[in-house]
């Protein structure tokens, strides 16, 4: 089969495409013929070395955590799933194995492929509804079920201030009309191309990407994209009280926000805490979660849609079709 592959540690630009082995499910697993998968940053992080002192990547390595597609083969004990079943979800490398749920974990060989082996009994893999494309779920995938997360943990209140950082990539896109949704006053970073469409996702105002563009007395701090020596700028931006949440890995000391009247939380749901992917899918087919894709390759384009997705500005999501 094909896939995108990795051979060490480096930028995505060094990524082929190439004939590997197709991967065979064994006790408690099913292979799924790959549709469509998504991109997210992680999948340029892992392999690019970010993660080495936490996560030892075996190469050659295939990326790519979200997917559909449909169930082509089921290994021994699994009574979930039949041939033929469309499938959707989020699936971390099996090298991750540490960080994910210990009792129910999301792994998979890697969905850049036109096949994959992916763990049956996650809550963070569910049947496709048949009202949301292929495409769609690989793309809603992470974003959704980490936009689910940020609800549940974030606790916002109807009327409450929530600055977005990074309002513009999958997860900005997802928890956005969430958040609006909610009754909160969302304020998102974005470039003045994509404030319509952040507008139309339920942000009240869209700001530029600089912390002295950053309100003040915010009760919500949403960051998507910023890097731990960042935050102590995003922090100043909270009332006294405030929360800041973050999602980028490694969780940050709380020490770096150089304030401690204000509550930092780092995000990372591999087990469905606050929902799961038959929870996205019904969110999305309810029509109360958009799904925004601004680009779309083949898998022989893969490589280079992981090029894209760190060198270039993207609105939304980036999704490989098989």
């Amino acid at each position: 089969m094909k896939a995108v592959v990795a051979h060490a540690y480096g930028p995505p630009e060094q990524f082929t495409v190439q004939e590997v082995p197709v991967p065979r499910p064994g006790p408690g697993q099913i292979q799924v013929r790959i549709a469509a998968a998504s991109l997210n940053p992680t999948d340029i992080r892992l392999p690019g070395g970010e993660y080495r002192a936490a996560v030892d990547l075996p190469f050659p390595h295939t990326p790519g955590n979200d997917f559909a597609g449909t169930v082509s083969e089921v290994g021994p004990g699994v009574t979930a799933y039949r041939v033929g079943d469309e499938v959707f979800g989020e699936a971390v490398p099996r090298a991750m194995r540490a960080v994910a749920d210990p009792s129910r974990p999301s792994l998979s060989t890697g969905a850049l492929a036109e096949y994959a082996v992916f763990e049956a009994d996650t809550p963070l893999i569910a049947h496709r509804p048949a009202g949301l494309s292929a495409p769609d779920a690989a793309a809603v995938a992470t974003a959704g079920l980490t936009a689910l997360s940020v609800i549940g943990s974030a606790e916002v209140k109807e009327g409450e201030s929530v600055l977005v950082v990074g309002a513009t990539g999958g997860v900005g896109t997802a928890v956005v009309p969430l958040l609006a949704a909610a009754g909160a006053r969302v304020i998102a970073t974005g470039t003045p191309a994509d404030a319509d469409v952040l507008r139309e996702l339920g942000a009240s105002e869209v700001i530029g990407y600089a912390a002295s563009e950053y309100p003040a007395d915010i009760d919500v701090a949403l960051n998507l994209t910023l890097p731990e020596d960042r935050l102590a700028g995003l922090a100043r931006t909270l009332r006294p009280g405030g929360r800041l949440i973050t999602i980028i890995f490694p969780p940050p000391a709380p020490e770096v926000l150089g304030r401690d009247d204000v509550e930092l939380r780092f995000l990372l749901d591999l087990g469905g805490e606050f929902g799961g992917m038959r929870e996205v899918g019904a969110l999305v087919v309810d029509g109360r979660l958009p799904v925004t894709v601004s680009g779309r390759y083949t898998l022989d384009q893969g490589p280079q849609a992981c090029v894209d997705l760190v060198r270039t500005h993207t609105l939304g999501k980036l999704v490989v079709t098989m």
